[in-house]
């Protein structure tokens, strides 16, 4: 089985607040983008420190403090760190700028922004000073960059999301809409649940091999149990290769937010109701 590499915690930028990046996306001065780590903000309990999870049930004044706290990281105002709520499907949302006010989204009220963001998994954008990002604890977040036409985007993979091919769905979306170069994209597969310790029913296995993935590059079964083991970082990079993607422009952090729970928030270690990691991107 793959081991998840804890060597790649190198990447972590201690500064004011620690944040993991890739060394691809960061060569590029167009765009900038961050993986959260537990560390640097004011939450407790399970979501101590720095949860920036919208969507979880940590205390609301806590969530925005860390946003807020993230956001002068990054030099973003929070209310520009946009992030879906997620339901573990394949829905894809864009988002533009635009000269109608009822249009621009940064521009409409928050119950409008909150039901556009409802059951979406990925966002891409070519709106600039815009972070689209996804929030994690175990899921793979990928992070994307189209340096052609100048688009980014964050998708949110779980093992239904995987199953339901939306980090493909999202590839596409960049090439119809935008008219992006799957050749020349950068993509980063950052902190999240890795083979070893991945392991699923034999519901999930099916639900995989119905998706045609290809099982001999995904499944592994432990050999001291017969429990079946899935590959999501391979699942996810093999639906990229799929579309076009070059195998050398897609970075893997190589971390398992499970074996390093105490640096990344993990749903199996801590429960669901616990922290999230947010991973996300934006054009300078």
């Amino acid at each position: 089985m793959r081991r998840s590499n804890p060597n790649r915690q190198d990447r972590l930028s201690e500064g004011d607040l620690p944040l993991y990046r890739f060394l691809s996306l960061s060569a590029d001065a167009s765009i900038s983008h961050f993986v959260t780590t537990r560390r640097g903000g004011v939450s407790e309990g399970n979501y101590a420190s720095l949860n920036p999870g919208r969507y979880t049930t940590d205390h609301p004044a806590a969530i925005q403090s860390n946003l807020e706290i993230l956001a002068r990281a990054i030099g973003l105002p929070a209310a520009r760190i946009v992030m879906p709520c997620q339901t573990h499907q394949d829905q894809v949302r864009l988002l533009e700028s635009s000269s109608d006010p009822d249009e621009d989204y940064l521009l409409w009220p928050a119950e409008r922004q909150q039901a556009f963001l409802y059951g979406v998994d990925a966002l891409v954008t070519n709106v600039r000073q815009l972070a689209v990002a996804v929030s994690t604890a175990d899921c793979v977040p990928l992070l994307c960059y189209a340096p052609d036409k100048q688009v980014v985007a964050a998708i949110h993979a779980g093992w239904r999301g995987t199953v339901a091919g939306i980090t493909r769905r999202t590839v596409r979306c960049m090439v119809s809409h935008f008219g992006c170069d799957p050749a020349q994209m950068i993509v980063g597969i950052a902190p999240s649940i890795s083979l070893d310790a991945f392991e699923v029913g034999e519901e999930v296995v099916e639900a995989f091999a119905e998706a045609g993935m290809p099982m001999d590059r995904l499944l592994r079964r432990d050999p001291r149990t017969s429990k079946a083991h899935i590959d999501l970082w391979e699942a996810n990079r093999w639906q990229l290769q799929a579309e076009g993607v070059v195998a050398e422009r897609i970075e893997l952090s190589g971390i398992c937010t499970y074996s390093h729970a105490d640096t990344f928030f993990s749903a199996r270690r801590l429960g669901v109701q616990s922290g999230r990691i947010l991973s996300g991107i934006f054009l300078r």
